[in-house]
């Protein structure tokens, strides 16, 4: 590797970007506060995720490892072709059913995913709702 190639690779690892985190039902729940600030090494939602797993223990709430967690059954059958455009994460970057990542009111997945750039003062909600059945 060139020292080049090594003084960038550096320089991008010692990024460090800090964002106001929301979270709801569920996750604010396991957290116990809704609102607070957040630094992590990085740029980028995967960044952010991985060490925001690290510190508190809701990976399960909100990550579904499989396509199946990831969807929820309706009543109605889908139709064959959806209207506007539909953009969903690929599998092991995907939300469980019902729990959301949402960068500044936007769903991750309208954004670039996972690879979503962050940058200081961004708004990161993980909402996981509470459900209730009859």
């Amino acid at each position: 590797m060139s020292s080049r190639s090594s003084t960038q690779s550096t320089q991008t690892a010692a990024t460090t970007t800090t964002v106001d985190v929301h979270c709801t039902g569920h996750v604010r729940t396991a957290i116990g506060k809704h609102r607070f600030e957040f630094t992590f090494e990085g740029e980028t939602l995967a960044d952010f995720l991985e060490t925001f797993f690290e510190e508190y223990d809701v990976e399960d709430l909100l990550i579904a490892e499989t396509e199946a967690e990831s969807t929820a059954r309706g009543w109605a059958k889908a139709p064959e072709e959806l209207p506007g455009t539909w953009r969903k994460n690929p599998e092991g970057e995907q939300t469980r059913a019902y729990a959301r990542i949402c960068i500044n009111g936007r769903f991750n997945e309208h954004d670039d995913g996972f690879a979503t750039k962050l940058e200081d003062g961004d708004r990161v909600a993980l909402m996981y709702p509470f459900m209730f059945c009859c």
